[in-house]
């Protein structure tokens, strides 16, 4: 096919109108859910001053990424189901692969960064501020966003400047795993070369995150104080469990084989490590944390007296 002017059809919910609107419903659904809770966590760190550290920094561009993956696929896969619309253009095609990668790309080089915060904060407590001053933040951040775009633009175009022989995606949306099945040539290899610098990166911020942890659980358990060992850990948690989350079912759904025909449980992996991440992510870090609780009830409660004057 010509690449420069054919589209692609994508992966058709069903061709039962109530089935389809029950997994438009259920994207829906956790859409809503997804972008509320980032944005609330959004809110509170950008107007509570109490939250203008670090680690809360980190955490609103955490939230900010997370709103990303999910709004390049949710509203217009809900569109062409509801229009009944399969087809997408190249160009359609090219920038949400683009989209979608850089956001989860973001995601991964955020919680290393992450993971860093946390490394200076417990094992080298009295030049934290000096070290992760707001200039470094920035510059942290910037790099992220940087590192990310360059990675996920190789892999994109890489895999655009190949011929397809099919313009047929086993998918709702188009990504790289889908799109190396249907090129002209050896896929394996093809998928070998697009992947591997991906991988090479993602495995790097794993090992670093690992390592940056076995350092920080050692200064944790040399803490007299038990209260402390406490806080430190009640810190590093819910980084911990997000971070998991993402690795383990991102993992799982790209290094898994795909079969030749779509199926409900290839849509359900796609759910889980598209959506689930994203929208578990400010349950994780608000569930035990006092600090977030304190600014939603501040928030909450200048809001109420506000509409009490009013």
């Amino acid at each position: 096919m010509d690449n420069d002017t054919s589209g692609f059809l994508l992966l058709e919910f069903s061709t039962i109108w109530e089935i389809r609107i029950m997994y438009v419903t259920l994207l829906l659904i956790l859409y809503i859910m997804t972008v509320t809770g980032n944005l609330l966590i959004i809110t509170l760190v950008a107007s509570d001053h109490h939250l203008h550290t670090p680690m809360y920094f980190f955490l609103m561009n955490l939230a900010m990424q997370d709103i990303g993956p999910v709004s390049v696929i949710v509203p217009n896969t809900v569109f062409n189901s509801l229009m009944n619309i399969r087809t997408i253009s190249h160009s359609g095609c090219f920038a949400q692969v683009l989209c979608f990668g850089f956001f989860l790309s973001s995601d991964v080089s955020l919680l290393t960064v992450m993971a860093y915060d946390r490394y200076i904060a417990i094992c080298n407590p009295l030049q934290y501020e000096m070290i992760m001053n707001r200039k470094a933040c920035t510059k942290m951040i910037v790099s992220v966003w940087t590192a990310s775009l360059l990675n996920t633009t190789l892999q994109t175009v890489f895999t655009f400047i190949t011929p397809f022989c099919s313009n047929i995606i086993n998918q709702f949306f188009c990504e790289i795993p889908h799109l190396l099945k249907i090129i002209c040539y050896d896929s394996y290899i093809t998928e070998i070369g697009a992947v591997w610098f991906s991988v090479s990166l993602t495995l790097c911020c794993f090992v670093f995150i690992i390592g940056t942890y076995v350092k920080i659980f050692y200064a944790v358990l040399r803490m007299p104080s038990v209260q402390g060992r406490k806080k430190a850990f009640s810190t590093c948690l819910p980084h911990l469990i997000v971070f998991s989350i993402f690795i383990f079912i991102g993992s799982f759904a790209y290094l898994r084989s795909m079969s030749g025909s779509p199926s409900h449980l290839d849509f359900i992996i796609t759910i889980m490590y598209s959506i689930i991440p994203p929208m578990m992510n400010p349950l994780i870090y608000s569930m035990r944390n006092k600090d977030i609780k304190v600014a939603l009830s501040r928030l909450f409660g200048q809001k109420s007296s506000h509409f009490k004057n009013v």
